[in-house]
């Protein structure tokens, strides 16, 4: 790592980056509904759109709650989510613009930019949720857990059982707990380097 100042420590980029891992197998260990506030309290500092804020979780750690989340997934995705502690549903709340007058209020009409404008505040509250959905995976993964962000699911059928009647929309899944370390994973896939991702103009 380069020695910049005010640079974290190289431990903290591995936690958050390099060596975190997608994780899909998990302990038995319990997560408390304390840790998954903090989480939220330390995710929703990120930046977003005019403060916009428009990610909402629903954290899923209830047996009936994971019994209706069941239906929604693919096959390959059942064991290791029905495993997990806590499941994520990371969605978008398309009439985020009613919280304006609030997160942001030194614009006075930042309501009206798109109260009239659905398409714009649905391309805003869908970027900006999953920009909030890659906090909650740092944020969970600064707090000592393990993530496993995924698709492979029916999202109408998790809007419909989860989301009906809250103007939200489901966008991904993250399972979050502590990793069984004990069952190796494959070996890491590679990235793009910087001179195959990147242009400097």
């Amino acid at each position: 790592m380069l020695d910049l100042p005010g640079a974290i420590e190289d431990s903290a980029l591995d936690t958050l980056f390099r060596a975190a891992r997608t994780h899909y197998r998990w302990t038995p260990r319990r997560i408390p509904d304390r840790v998954l506030q903090e989480i939220y309290d330390t995710l929703k500092w990120g930046p977003t759109s005019a403060n916009s804020s428009p990610g909402r979780f629903v954290f899923v750690r209830t047996a009936e709650g994971r019994a209706k989340l069941k239906q929604a997934l693919s096959p390959g995705n059942v064991e290791k989510t029905m495993t997990a502690p806590v499941t994520v549903i990371v969605a978008a709340d398309l009439a985020f613009y009613e919280k304006l007058p609030v997160l942001f209020p030194h614009a006075a009409d930042a309501r009206d930019w798109f109260a009239d404008h659905p398409a714009l505040a649905e391309d805003t509250a869908t970027r900006n949720a999953v920009l909030q959905g890659a906090y909650l995976i740092l944020a969970a993964r600064a707090h000592g857990l393990d993530a496993g962000p995924m698709s492979g699911f029916d999202r109408a059928v998790v809007d419909e059982l989860f989301l009906a009647g809250t103007g939200w929309r489901s966008n991904f899944l993250v399972n979050l707990g502590y990793a069984d370390k004990s069952v190796p994973l494959p070996p890491r896939l590679p990235r793009l380097s910087f001179d195959e991702a990147c242009r400097l103009e």
